[in-house]
């Protein structure tokens, strides 16, 4: 008689869930290279390719799309297509290890405002979670070559921009999915930033065609990760606390560096593999002052 295994807590497989997500995010940087256009016209394509997918699985859920879209969704939206901008620019304009530093500063700007604004103190443990999963993309990007690039401060302005960006899309989504399915804020706010970041690659005016076979297959790649990466962290957020969602997501850059490592051959210091460790140590961390707090508040 075969052993039945035991299924995991709500908690627990929305975690699950978030991880693989979060892994999946991680192909982003490298679909982008592939795709053989600009950052925004990358991020266009993204949006494009994952509409038909998105309009099927949220077609699905509850209400379907006849439904009036939420506000919440629309404004995220808008703050995603601001991140996938501001987030391309800010790596080529400073260094790499100040883009990597200031847009990983999202969960400290999704912890601060859950602590001021909506009175959510966090557990001690998670602030040394916080801590360390700073210290670790510090780290992270310290490790990494690269020079100051074309104009280190307005580069360092749009990464510290990116975490401004990145969290209102987290709190918006958090928001949305209080009367929302996963799948349909994901369906609108890709329709809000689809032509958005169309603008934004022409009025600077990069290539938007991609040039081969591949550019086009990296393109549709991104439309499937788009969907399963982006609506899984939106399905976690009606679970999960946004503040830690925003630690456990910093898995993403972790699992980029280790396929850039893979794929492309690039360098993976010491001082990187140590940074990636405190990363995932830190996830573990918040997930466990979590259970602590839920204990003592329980």
């Amino acid at each position: 008689m075969s052993a039945v295994l035991p299924r995991p807590s709500p908690r627990a497989f929305a975690l699950i869930v978030l991880v693989f997500s979060a892994c999946v995010l991680g192909l982003a940087p490298i679909l982008v290279r592939l795709t053989e256009t600009g950052p925004a016209a990358a991020g266009f394509w993204r949006f494009l390719f994952a509409l038909p997918l998105l309009t099927l699985l949220a077609a699905r859920e509850p209400r379907g799309l006849a439904a009036r879209p939420s506000k919440w969704a629309l404004i995220a939206g808008l703050f995603f297509a601001l991140d996938l901008s501001f987030w391309h620019y800010g790596i080529v304009m400073t260094s790499v290890a100040n883009a990597t530093v200031l847009c990983n500063l999202t969960p400290v700007v999704v912890t601060l405002f859950g602590w001021f604004v909506l009175k959510e103190k966090p557990h001690r443990l998670f602030l040394v979670a916080l801590a360390l999963a700073m210290g670790g993309a510090f780290a992270m990007a310290a490790g990494a070559d690269g020079g100051q690039g074309s104009n280190p401060v307005l580069g360092d302005i749009f990464s510290v921009s990116v975490a401004l960006w990145y969290s209102g899309y987290f709190l918006a989504v958090k928001a949305a999915r209080a009367t929302s399915g996963a799948m349909q804020i994901t369906f609108w706010a890709t329709l809000v930033g689809t032509p958005l970041l169309l603008i934004v690659a022409l009025s600077l005016g990069e290539t938007i065609i991609p040039a081969s076979l591949g550019g086009w297959a990296a393109c549709v790649a991104m439309g499937v990760m788009h969907v399963f990466g982006q609506g899984g962290v939106a399905w976690a957020l009606g679970r999960l606390p946004a503040s830690i969602t925003a630690v456990t997501i910093l898995v993403q850059p972790v699992v980029a560096g280790l396929l850039g490592w893979w794929i492309f051959h690039e360098t993976l210091t010491p001082v990187q593999a140590v940074g990636g460790v405190l990363v995932l140590g830190a996830v573990v961390l918040a997930q466990r002052s979590a259970a602590l707090k839920a204990r003592t508040t329980g």
